[in-house]
């Protein structure tokens, strides 16, 4: 099947890859979020003083699956393990922190919320655990209680999975759809449903993920840095009942066009 866009014929597989194109973000050290986040990071050394180990910019920035017009960066900002306080209470701290010096941040599930230098940050303050590793322990404020995870071991699974146009693609079709899907539950997502398929055929595989959002998607999906951390629950039975829907509605239109544009 080929597709007509402005009077050219494309391939299936040339009008994902336009698609891509379009919604491209740029994620380098020139970035408007780096130079941001660069600009950010005194009122975070303000908060964290002595405790502070460092901060970098994780999540889609990091992994390269980030579409433009949509993603939140995800400033991450690790503490000592010696750190004073619980966890919520340094989740609190932080949030009173930087709401008392004038930005507007709103409490998240691991993270705050704030806007700065016309960008939405995700700042998500993490303990190091004592010892050789890069594992962290964050604070859940849904659940109000903590999990342990490693993001660099995120940022290693998506990278070098082969499916980042993938994961942009249908990152892009959630945002079209205004579907509530978090990006890591997405991105894990899409690597289990395309295990085993081919990297050169991303329209075929961005309808295969489609197939199994209708079909699997009540899968149980486990965080690849801590397996008693189930992503999955990240998500409300209708929530995704929602998602599901929006695929097998997409998946009976008639061209690529009406899927993401």
């Amino acid at each position: 099947m080929t597709v007509w866009v402005a009077g050219m014929e494309m391939t299936q597989d040339e009008y994902v890859y336009s698609i891509l194109s379009k919604y491209r973000l740029e994620t380098g050290p020139t970035s408007p979020a780096y130079q941001a986040a660069n600009a950010l990071s005194p009122t975070i050394r303000g908060w964290a003083n002595d405790a502070l180990l460092g901060t970098n910019l994780v999540g889609s920035y990091a992994k390269g699956t980030g579409v433009k017009g949509s993603t939140d960066a995800d400033l991450f900002i690790s503490l000592k393990p010696e750190t004073n306080g619980t966890l919520r209470d340094i989740y609190e701290s932080l949030y009173k922190y930087v709401a008392g010096r004038g930005l507007e941040a709103r409490r998240q599930n691991v993270s705050i919320g704030v806007k700065y230098g016309g960008l939405s940050f995700d700042l998500i303050p993490a303990k190091k655990q004592p010892g050789n590793t890069q594992d962290h322990s964050l604070f859940r404020n849904k659940t109000q209680t903590w999990t342990q995870t490693n993001v660099d071991t995120h940022i290693k699974v998506v990278r070098e999975s082969g499916r980042c146009d993938e994961i942009r693609a249908v990152k892009i079709w959630r945002n079209l759809n205004t579907l509530e899907f978090p990006s890591f539950y997405l991105e894990l997502t899409v690597l289990e449903a395309l295990h085993g398929k081919s990297t050169n055929n991303p329209a075929a595989n961005v309808l295969a993920v489609l197939q199994y959002l209708t079909k699997d998607f009540e899968a149980r999906v486990m965080d690849p840095a801590n397996s008693n951390n189930v992503v999955s629950e990240d998500l409300t039975k209708d929530e995704k009942l929602q998602v599901a829907n929006k695929a097998s509605i997409s998946l009976g239109k008639k061209s690529w066009g009406e899927i993401i544009w």
